[in-house]
């Protein structure tokens, strides 16, 4: 059986709330129909640039379904269901698939940190519930040192496992898994994707496309063509912004961002706060440099 097939831009969306904190379902369905009219390829909603933690369950289930509808099979939908109890990790990747994504993304166990065996048996129990899916290798995020290249070459032999959100911020390691197997890799920093590409990955899981969604699918079909000038000068424009969108923990500054720009508001969940004031002059200079503002 053949995997899946992925390429391009994919938005880790943000959920944007009213200030009322209750979730902005109408802006959600905006935010879709802008996405495809700029080119992402995909749409991942509920990831950690999504507030899942302060989500409920619910409203995790709603603003999936909410993307899933709006998006009609325009695009691809990948749902965040991950989770560091494999019960509710396999709950959630169920979920996603009765909710009609076409992915779901699921995170190495954070906090618990399992060995690598314990890794291994937890995916392969979210991937007997039968939806493609896309494995997130953070170690910033759940500590200890990620999964290694043997234990996502063995995962890739699953028929249900894809691709890879590769977050370590090591264009080596990538290349490392290249090595060993054939698996789709997609960078999960934006200042990387560039790099990441030139080794073979496919695109990239990014937090920049919240706010410069054709800049960023332009940047990847440019990588895909071998368009490496086009490339360079995407990712020259972007550069500062792609580091500006971590001067705070993700997503503040994205938010901080697409508010100036007006895009949806600037509300968060606690313990998330707005964005310092000390960081709107340089987040106002990057959106500049990109030719956002």
């Amino acid at each position: 059986m053949s995997k899946l097939q992925l390429a391009g831009s994919y938005v880790a969306l943000v959920t944007p709330f009213t200030d009322a904190d209750e979730v902005d379902y109408a802006k959600i369905e905006e935010l879709v129909d802008w996405h495809i009219a700029e080119g992402t390829a995909g749409i991942l909603p509920c990831g950690t640039t999504g507030e899942s933690p302060t989500l409920t369950d619910e409203e995790q289930k709603k603003v999936i379904k909410t993307v899933v509808d709006k998006a009609a099979k325009r695009c691809q939908v990948i749902g965040g269901g991950g989770s560091n109890c494999t019960k509710r990790a396999v709950a959630a990747a169920q979920m996603c698939k009765d909710l009609g994504c076409d992915v779901v993304l699921s995170v190495i166990p954070y906090y618990n940190k399992p060995t690598q065996d314990g890794i291994y048996e937890h995916f392969a129990a979210v991937a007997k519930v039968g939806i493609p899916i896309m494995l997130y290798n953070i170690p910033g995020r759940c500590g200890g040192a990620g999964m290694t290249s043997g234990t996502i070459a063995k995962l890739n032999q699953l028929p249900m496992v894809c691709c890879i959100k590769e977050a370590t911020g090591n264009v080596d390691f990538a290349s490392e898994i290249a090595s060993v197997c054939d698996i789709q890799i997609f960078s999960g920093d934006d200042s990387l994707t560039v790099p990441l590409m030139s080794v073979g990955g496919k695109g990239v899981v990014s937090v920049v496309a919240n706010i410069a969604p054709k800049k960023m699918a332009q940047l990847c079909k440019a990588m895909q063509d071998g368009d490496l000038k086009t490339a360079r000068a995407l990712h020259a424009e972007l550069y500062l912004l792609c580091k500006a969108m971590f001067c705070e923990s993700n997503p503040i500054p994205c938010k901080a961002a697409g508010a100036m720009m007006g895009k949806w508001k600037q509300n968060f969940r606690l313990p998330l706060t707005k964005l310092q004031a000390c960081n709107e002059a340089p987040i106002k200079a990057a959106l500049v440099a990109a030719g956002l503002m």
